[in-house]
């Protein structure tokens, strides 16, 4: 009997230390911590798509920091920071162009994030650090209905790109600088893609010339001072993309002013977010790119006015045009990828001589 009871007193011990080294390892996996610590953006985005990197913050309980600047000014920091990184993400920015610039490309750390494959093929990430969140609509003409009808112009007539070298808005429309603003940038290529005989022509470039000449200067730096400066009043039109220009119908500003898609043709590109090189909270910053992707934060991003770049997730403001309504275009994004320097330097010498 005693020999049993040794026997039995050892089979529990064993027992209890298998158990033991269990927890050592099974459920030490289960529960791993995942979040905590920090996650610094940089980031050219509205506060709406701001506000869903603040979601996926409380989620998992990471304190973010938001740096909000131009897209150029954003890889500028980042180019100067890459030696001591202070940032983990560009988020926003990186768009097709960029994404294959070989002065950016070595900036940013290769990660496809989970769930990518499950994306539409046209979205998924083509070079090894750039993840596709939502579709950026390139071509948005916001109009301060005020101050169009003040000039004598009827702002039911407004439809297009050609509306915009009206004699009475010159000096008077609000556009950014393609060479430092993916948004402009995206806005040129829009316009060299619809105003020609053919996609990019000269005679789109001649289009160009006429409509710099109707900005009559300006030319700003910040793609949020020209959809604010046109709802204020500063400017009658302003050249400018679809997310932040919803933004200003959601939060009931339909009867300051109108968005227009032009009637020429609208083109939406996937905006991109990626990995600084070396970034300091490169766990974090891996598990924003994982989220964002995921069903989760798709529906995140479609309670924000971008549209989200999984086709099965709609969005939820009733203020967002169905594509049915415009005429949506496709770019050739590596032609435009292949020619961004020149055609940024060929925008700005004639800018400059317009002068």
């Amino acid at each position: 009997m005693k020999k049993f009871f040794k026997l039995l007193m050892i089979a529990l011990l064993l027992s209890c230390l298998a158990a033991c080294g269990g927890g050592s390892n099974e459920p030490a996996q289960e529960e791993e911590t995942v979040g905590g610590g920090d996650l610094v953006i940089y980031s050219p985005n509205s506060d709406p798509l701001i506000e869903v990197a603040y979601t996926f913050g409380e989620k998992y309980g990471i304190n973010v920091e938001v740096v909000s600047a131009g897209t150029g000014e954003c890889l500028e920091r980042i180019s100067a920071e890459k030696d001591n990184p202070q940032g983990d993400i560009l988020y926003g920015g990186m768009n097709y162009a960029n994404s294959f610039n070989p002065d950016y490309v070595p900036l940013f750390e290769p990660y496809v994030a989970a769930g990518d494959d499950k994306l539409p093929e046209a979205y998924q990430n083509f070079n090894g650090i750039t993840t596709h969140y939502c579709l950026d609509g390139s071509a948005a003409l916001l109009v301060n209905i005020k101050k169009y009808e003040e000039l004598g112009l009827n702002i039911d007539e407004f439809d297009s790109y050609a509306d915009l070298l009206a004699p009475e808005l010159k000096g008077k429309i609000a556009m950014g600088d393609p060479a430092n603003s993916s948004s402009a940038w995206a806005e040129l290529t829009n316009m060299l893609l619809v105003m020609g005989d053919e996609p990019y022509d000269e005679k789109a470039w001649e289009w160009v010339g006429e409509f710099i000449n109707n900005l009559d200067g300006v030319q700003l730096s910040s793609s949020s001072a020209i959809y604010k400066g046109t709802y204020e009043g500063e400017y009658v039109v302003g050249v400018s993309y679809e997310d932040p220009c919803v933004s200003l119908l959601v939060d009931g500003g339909g009867d300051k002013v109108r968005l227009v898609y032009p009637s020429e043709g609208a083109v939406w590109l996937p905006a991109g977010v990626a990995i600084i090189k070396n970034a300091p909270n490169m766990d974090n910053a891996k598990l924003f790119l994982d989220w964002l992707i995921s069903d989760e934060g798709q529906n995140e991003v479609a309670k924000t006015t971008a549209r989200p770049v999984n086709p099965a997730i709609a969005n939820t403001a009733k203020e967002m045009t169905p594509f049915s309504a415009i005429n949506v275009v496709y770019e050739d994004m590596e032609l435009c990828g292949t020619n961004k320097k020149a055609w940024q330097t060929r925008w700005t010498d004639m800018f400059t001589a317009a002068q």
